[in-house]
């Protein structure tokens, strides 16, 4: 399926634009979640009613539609593509793919797959079901205007049936690389082979992952560099110091459902009782655009969720080991954002993530912001993220 073209441009929405950059993975105030709840608004189009069965290529576009109130000077599409788990077997996945408007250049426009942060785990928490998806990429405009193909994965489990997959680095990784070979089969001759990685929080290990299984699982891509913003590693120890407040138990929920669900681990080896009841409850919830329904449900729960230490309980601690990045070198240059007055992310575990891709050979650029919280922390580095990427890509514009 090829692209089509059309005349509609209206501007990003300006104060959810705001909102998410204050808001990202939970670090916001009550006044401000009360401003998304009433600025997020579904997407009501007939588009993800019946997705077709997953078997096929991974990449291969199965269904598109233009989609309405893109960025000025560029068309955007929502896209249904295949991909595979961390298994091996075949998924369906939903994003978004917008190229700017104007010539092509010689070569085709290099491609930056965006892995975005934590908006839930349930099929209507997936950004490209938004009336306003754009928001939710962030650097977008920036990165339209250099020239770049801009495509997104909803991830495994979200937008349309699948399997869970929230901080489930190997699924995660794979729908990072087939959203970038589906904006190849999309765009066609459009687009080159060229590819750089953007990730935010959650989608920072998403593309961690992603440059961790390239060569093996996506060799045909000519992947350039990533660059990562405030980076989800050392799972076990970022939930462990996360765990105390109301965001921390929000958090821990999505992923003690996913992993009981794609790994069959047992919930009352590691949470309450009253934390294993309310779990369907907060799964169902969207981070950002049903906070407050969602910290109803987990603020009691604060000191009372945990019943083992997720460091040490098996297979707890070993699931979130094996979905903690790093477990080798990142092959292509690697730029780490992280703000030092992050409280979700700490600064030291990001530190300490660099300090080992380092001793492995990784070719990093680590920019520690003063003052970038966790919400902040991608728009503040966007400039730096520019030139890291034009100084490896250098074929746009």
């Amino acid at each position: 399926m090829r692209r089509q073209r059309s005349g509609w441009r209206t501007a990003v929405g300006g104060v959810l634009a705001a909102v998410l950059a204050v808001t990202a993975l939970g670090g916001c105030s009550q006044e401000v979640r009360g401003e998304e709840d009433l600025a997020a608004r579904p997407y009501t189009g007939a588009f993800y009613d019946d997705p077709p069965a997953a078997p096929g290529t991974p990449g291969e576009i199965v269904r598109s539609e233009l989609a309405a109130g893109g960025p000025f000077g560029a068309t955007a599409w929502r896209i249904l593509f295949r991909s595979t788990d961390l298994s091996g077997r075949p998924v369906l996945n939903s994003g978004m793919l917008l190229e700017p408007d104007g010539p092509t250049p010689d070569g085709g426009r290099t491609i930056v797959s965006w892995a975005h942060p934590t908006t839930g785990s349930a099929e209507k928490c997936a950004p490209s079901r938004s009336a306003d998806p754009y928001v939710w990429i962030e650097g977008l405009q920036a990165l339209l205007k250099q020239g770049y193909a801009v495509v997104s994965t909803d991830y495994t489990g979200m937008g349309v049936p699948g399997p869970n997959s929230y901080l489930v680095g190997a699924t995660e990784g794979r729908n990072v690389l087939d959203a970038a070979r589906a904006a190849r089969d999309f765009l066609g001759s459009a687009a080159s082979d060229r590819v750089l990685l953007w990730g935010h929080s959650q989608g920072g290990q998403a593309a961690l992952f992603a440059a961790q299984v390239w060569k093996e699982y996506a060799p045909e891509l000519d992947l350039r560099a990533v660059a990562v913003a405030a980076p989800a590693t050392d799972l076990a120890s970022l939930m462990r110091a996360d765990i105390g407040d109301v965001s921390g138990v929000s958090i821990a929920s999505y992923a003690f459902d996913a992993y009981a669900d794609v790994y069959g681990a047992p919930l009352d080896s590691i949470l309450t009782p009253a934390a294993v009841a309310a779990l369907p409850t907060m799964a169902g919830f969207c981070l950002l655009t049903q906070n407050r329904a969602l910290h109803d449900v987990a603020q009691p729960l604060v000191g009372r969720f945990l019943a083992g230490d997720p460091e040490t309980t098996e297979p707890w601690a070993g699931l979130l080991a094996a979905n903690t990045p790093g477990a080798a070198a990142i092959p292509v240059p690697l730029f780490v954002a992280q703000g030092l007055s992050d409280k979700l992310v700490r600064p030291s575990s990001t530190a300490a993530f660099v300090a080992g891709e380092k001793k492995r050979g990784t070719d990093v650029v680590y920019d520690a912001i003063p003052g970038a919280t966790h919400g902040t922390v991608a728009n503040t580095a966007l400039p730096a993220v520019l030139r890291f990427f034009g100084s490896h890509d250098g074929a746009a514009g």
